[in-house]
């Protein structure tokens, strides 16, 4: 693997001159603000909003370096994952050249993300058993491929992915390999954000959405080298994450007591459930998930999909995604919501005629 950043990156984003904000300018705390057209009044809410926020995050990265063991430098936060993933489309794939690798079935937005920057892409399904086909995924890589995606655990089959096929990926291949991290949290093995010196073309994501609750403050987490992180702050917005998130999210890292007592909950619950659905009658399996949720395959599951959503009890249908089909996918909820879920689709299953399944 023969890694050069340089080659990689678009050439006009190499030469690019960044949007400097009023807070590159000068990031000090005190002094008279009369730079950046700010209300010097206040602002209509009870607390004050009126300047504008840290464009780096200075602070919340200190406090997720700590948390994750990695130097404020190699952290990128974006407004959710999504700002990432997209971002890094600009960054390195030419629209209509370059093109990226994903291993359906995964997470939707990759695919999205690059029809939105016209990239192409190219699809090495997982094995039937949800893993990756290593040889499969590096025969796929071409002059033009820049990025191959990574979903661990995955989404949506929540399994995690074989650590030597990772590493194979990431030993093989000479552009970025992005691994999507997002359930992390719920997972039996650290992930590889540890591994960071070893591999300069791997990049990590994670949230704040799943495991902490605050999928409401849309924060995402990128890690890298400190290259790749200086090119992802150099092409997005100014002021990419709000005060207000920056601020909440500050105060809530430090609460890691409450983060426990929500993952052993979760975790009891899911275990919960687990059982719950291998002892309905009508649900074929229930897949290995290192995730909070379950791949569960139902037969007519987009009929069952149907009668939960007429009861008001909503999960994903996955039944139409690549080796997934008859599979509905559902969240581990709190212990009413899990049994309520239960008991429906139990009555749901126990009367085809009745609910269309015979369709």
């Amino acid at each position: 693997m023969d890694f050069d950043l340089k080659k990689l990156l678009r050439p006009h984003i190499a030469g690019l001159k960044p949007y400097s904000s009023a807070r590159d300018e000068y990031s000090g705390k005190a002094g008279v603000f009369l730079d950046a057209n700010e209300n010097p009044l206040g602002s209509i809410t009870r607390e004050n909003y009126n300047r504008y926020p840290d464009p780096y995050q200075s602070l919340l990265k200190e406090q997720i370096a700590e948390l994750k063991k990695v130097s404020a430098d190699r952290i990128f936060l974006g407004n959710g994952s999504d700002e990432a993933i997209d971002l890094l489309f600009r960054a390195f794939c030419r629209p209509g050249i370059d093109n990226v690798i994903i291993m359906p079935p995964t997470y939707g937005m990759y695919e999205v993300s690059a029809g939105i920057n016209d990239v192409p892409v190219k699809k090495v399904p997982l094995s039937p058993d949800f893993q990756l086909e290593p040889r499969e995924v590096l025969a796929a890589v071409n002059a033009d491929t820049k990025m191959i995606f990574i979903c661990s655990p995955n989404n949506p089959s929540g399994n995690k992915m074989q650590r030597a096929s990772v590493l194979s990926i990431l030993r093989g291949f000479s552009g970025l390999v992005i691994i999507d991290e997002a359930y992390i949290d719920f997972s039996d093995e650290p992930g590889f954000v540890p591994v960071l010196d070893e591999f300069p073309n791997l990049l990590v994501m994670q949230t704040l959405s799943k495991a902490w609750g605050l999928a409401a403050l849309r924060l995402g987490m990128a890690f890298a080298s400190p290259e790749i992180i200086a090119i992802l702050n150099k092409i997005k917005p100014p002021y990419n994450i709000s005060g207000l998130t920056q601020n909440t999210v500050v105060e809530a890292l430090v609460n890691t007591k409450k983060l426990q007592e929500m993952m052993h909950e979760i975790q009891v619950q899911k275990e919960n459930l687990r059982l719950q659905l291998e002892n309905t009658a009508g649900v074929e399996k229930v897949y290995p998930s290192q995730a909070n949720f379950f791949l569960v395959k139902i037969p007519h599951a987009k009929a069952v999909y149907q009668r939960l959503i007429e009861k008001k009890i909503i999960v994903r249908d996955r039944s139409g995604v690549y080796h997934c089909g008859d599979c509905l996918r559902i969240t581990v909820g709190n212990e009413r919501e899990n049994e309520e879920f239960i008991r429906t689709l139990r009555a749901i299953l126990a009367d085809p005629n009745r609910s269309g399944l015979d369709h």
